[in-house]
């Protein structure tokens, strides 16, 4: 239909809402607080999982790695507050990240203001931005909206990589100036203070997320995703609408960069691209669009498999096989693409949705036989 804004998938039913779904009914509003709970006290096992990670859990390398991917599993439902939820396809997301990780190293490092500043100033920063873009690109629906998303998005990285005013330093990157910030997030032994930093900010986007999407604005959105004109016949403005999930997903993806800074310790041009936005459209669909979990499991995993098949690509395994098969698989990407291929075309729900589908096999497994008497 034209005119018409780009759908995404049908968002999952949450288990919580469909009656009988659950064994235990009674415990699975304390599940995500288990979760925290268990995520929290990771920093205190020595576990070490060979093949999984490099080193102990509770090991410097390990925590930097599971503190990325925890600020990505927060980006990605922060993005999925846009496409999953209310059907808006943008190729600029990373932008607004880009805005938080540079508006932070500049701050901290070339205005030399303290961290706490450099954080509001950048989120604020990062919202408005948001909030001004997405008033100018909400005007276009469908595929004119993602190509105008994107078209700003390239705005900036153009500004990033010519070092404009002498603030990004260009193609080489912007170390953070480490001497503005607190002592308990600067040398290795506080890695994991990153780490509990980056587990603070997934649980509070998680809870934003959350709270919208269960708030009359949370079914509005719905309603824009699944039909924008019967929003219209009730007397809601779907522009305002959609400029509001707009501004809140910028918002949570600029402090995603704050935090993203404070772990990598400084910025780079890489952040600014479109490819970024693509990995947390895959991140998205990968996991579930429209569900609770979901994304935020999908972050998790493709910035897991992402640094750790880099690993994996560079070892003495791989080299020693035929060329045929060393040569695709020392390249993360076409690895990433077949695992995203297959999950899409055995799981189309993403992971959110393996439960679902694997249930017949699990109900024919569990099946008793019959008692002759």
């Amino acid at each position: 239909m034209t005119g018409s804004m780009v759908e995404a998938p049908p968002a999952h039913v949450p288990d919580e809402l469909t009656p009988g779904r659950s064994r235990w009914p009674g415990l699975r509003p304390y599940l995500p607080l288990v979760a925290l709970a268990v995520a929290a006290i990771v920093p205190y096992s020595t576990v070490n999982l060979p093949g999984i990670f490099e080193g102990p859990l509770n090991s410097p390398g390990t925590l930097q790695l599971l503190a990325v991917c925890l600020v990505f599993g927060g980006l990605a439902a922060g993005y999925d507050l846009l496409f999953g939820r209310t059907g808006m396809l943008s190729f600029g997301h990373a932008l607004y990240f880009a805005a938080g990780v540079y508006g932070t190293d500049i701050l901290v490092t070339r205005a030399g203001l303290p961290l706490w500043q450099a954080a509001l100033l950048t989120i604020t920063g990062g919202t408005v931005l948001a909030a001004l873009l997405g008033a100018v690109a909400l005007r276009t629906v469908g595929i004119a909206f993602a190509m105008v998303t994107l078209a700003f998005a390239q705005v900036g990285a153009i500004l990033v990589a010519r070092d404009f005013g002498g603030l990004t330093g260009g193609e080489e990157g912007l170390p953070l100036d480490v001497s503005g910030l607190p002592a308990a997030l600067v040398g290795v032994t506080n890695t994991v203070n990153l780490y509990w930093l980056a587990l603070a900010y997934l649980a509070v986007v998680v809870f934003v997320v959350h709270r919208v999407s269960g708030s009359p604005t949370g079914r509005v959105l719905a309603g824009l995703r699944d039909d924008e004109r019967r929003i219209g016949v009730l007397g809601l403005d779907p522009y305002l609408f959609k400029l509001l999930a707009f501004t809140l997903a910028g918002g949570l993806a600029a402090a995603a960069g704050v935090v993203y800074c404070l772990i990598v310790g400084g910025a780079s041009p890489h952040v600014t691209s479109s490819e970024l936005t693509l990995s947390l459209l895959v991140m998205v669909v990968l996991g579930g669009p429209g569900t609770r979990w979901g994304p935020v499991l999908g972050g998790i995993l493709y910035m897991y498999l992402d640094h750790r098949l880099t690993a994996f690509g560079s070892s003495e395994t791989v080299d020693a096989l035929p060329a045929v098969l060393s040569r695709p698989l020392s390249q993360p990407l076409f690895v990433l693409g077949t695992v995203f291929i297959l999950a899409v075309y055995f799981f189309p729900g993403g992971l959110a949705g393996l439960r679902t589908r694997l249930a017949p096999l699990t109900r024919t497994l569990s099946r008793r036989p019959d008692r002759r008497s």
